[in-house]
């Protein structure tokens, strides 16, 4: 028979917050797999011992955060609004059915008044890793690292021009030495040592973020953006590391310090990396191969002028330490520049009457240079690595790992944008992410 249900009456009824929530629901598997309490020993610090009103619970208040990255609710007013109706997230959080809700106000200043100038967010991202290691999740074996863009929250046409101070590689005096060795092995006094003159270059400041910055690549998007630069596990793809830099910062900056951190944070003992094309750069190479890490990282095509040769075909013999041009000339060992390239020149005589002179050179002096680096043994290295059987299985995996990683942050955990203006924020924005993302694997 058919009969609506118009004008039903709501009784009092006495119910436990507990039965409401389902027991397959992703929150309960959280608070049974995790412990948060550490979070309260981590603030104390941060909040006066025997002044002042009594705080909300900072346990609360980081659930409360864990709540909307898990779930990609962006706005704080629209979170606490959430928390007020949904009973699975008031029970996560500690509050009965009949409990106020924080303010979002209060909530809001207490995430950027006292949390935002510490580490706090950083040392729950750590504590959350530790725990995933003391499950034996992690290995610290196997590392894949990459970077992936945020648009920040700034029109790419609101900037002024700005001249900056180029610093000096961190690498460079390492790097000297080895120009020092590499010219008295040749039998050539070292070079005289210059007077570091720092270079300056114009670069856009936005006014809105300063901050941020403006990233121009190929195939990428132009503007204001913000890099998230992460490094993810091997074993089951947790991550281990977040560090935010302004978008036109390179990738290979700070890899080398990043690895360092894990491995003294986390005791790990690196095996195999692998890395994208942004990443082959030289002194990655050197010093990765000085660890005895076995590294993939992608090729990147060097193209020379229109009808030249490509520099790989001119075969480098180390016993000789000559270059062989496709024609079997020699090139000879000349000098090695300040730069740390070797430079290693041919005979114009010979040269000159080469049949494969148009395609060799354009050199008025009929002389072919062609140049390696002192640390170029370990590009070889890495080089070698990727051709390996073993190298081609390690980077195809890492689709499955880091850039996996990446596509869920922006498609379940609004990663896509910058919520806020300011590296700090976008830090807090970032690391939270990524331990949403933790947390719930680990659930």
């Amino acid at each position: 028979m058919f009969r609506t249900n118009t004008s039903r009456e709501f009784q009092q009824e006495t119910v436990n917050i507990e039965d409401l929530v389902p027991q397959d629901h992703l929150l309960r598997k959280i608070n049974e797999t995790i412990d948060f309490s550490f979070i309260a020993d981590k603030c104390r610090p941060l909040y006066c011992k025997d002044n002042g009103r009594p705080c909300i619970d900072p346990v609360m208040l980081f659930k409360i955060l864990l709540i909307g990255y898990l779930f990609g609710i962006r706005s704080e007013r629209r979170l606490i609004e959430e928390i007020k109706v949904n009973i699975a997230y008031r029970w996560f959080v500690g509050l009965s059915l009949t409990d106020p809700v924080p303010h979002h106000s209060t909530f809001s200043q207490n995430r950027r008044r006292r949390f935002q100038q510490s580490q706090i967010y950083q040392e729950i991202f750590d504590e959350i890793v530790i725990q995933a290691i003391q499950h034996g999740f992690i290995e610290g074996k196997q590392l894949f690292s990459d970077s992936t863009f945020l648009k920040a929250n700034a029109s790419k046409s609101k900037f002024k021009k700005q001249k900056v101070t180029v610093t000096p590689k961190s690498y460079m005096e390492e790097l000297e030495k080895a120009i020092d060795q590499d010219r008295i092995r040749h039998g050539k006094d070292p070079l005289k040592k210059k007077q570091v003159k720092l270079e300056e270059k114009e670069i856009r400041i936005s006014t809105t973020d300063p901050d941020s910055g403006y990233m121009v690549r190929d195939g990428k998007p132009e503007g204001f953006f913000y890099l998230d630069h992460r490094t993810v596990d091997g074993k089951y793809n947790f991550i281990t590391d977040v560090f935010v830099t302004p978008g036109n910062v390179h990738d290979s900056i700070p890899y080398l310090k990043r690895l360092n951190r894990q491995i003294n944070r986390f005791d790990f003992l690196v095996e195999e990396v692998a890395l994208d094309a942004g990443y082959l750069t030289i002194p990655i190479c050197q010093e990765l191969m000085k660890r005895n890490i076995f590294t993939v990282i992608a090729h990147r095509r060097f193209r020379p002028k229109k009808g030249l040769f490509h520099k790989w075909q001119f075969k480098y013999i180390p016993e000789q330490d000559v270059y062989l041009c496709p024609a079997k000339h020699e090139l000879r060992y000349s000098t090695t520049n300040r730069s740390g390239y070797r430079e290693y020149k041919s005979n114009p005589n010979v040269c000159q009457n080469c049949p494969f002179l148009s395609r060799c050179t354009r050199s008025k002096t009929f002389q072919k240079v062609v140049t390696r680096h002192v640390w170029e043994n370990a590009k070889e290295w890495v080089r070698k690595n990727r051709l390996s059987e073993r190298g081609k299985q390690l980077y195809k995996r890492r689709s499955e790992t880091i850039e996996r990683s990446f596509a869920d942050a922006k498609e379940l955990h609004s990663l896509r944008y910058a919520r806020y203006r300011g590296l700090a924020k976008v830090k807090e924005q970032c690391l939270l992410t990524a331990m949403a993302q933790n947390v719930k694997k680990l659930a």
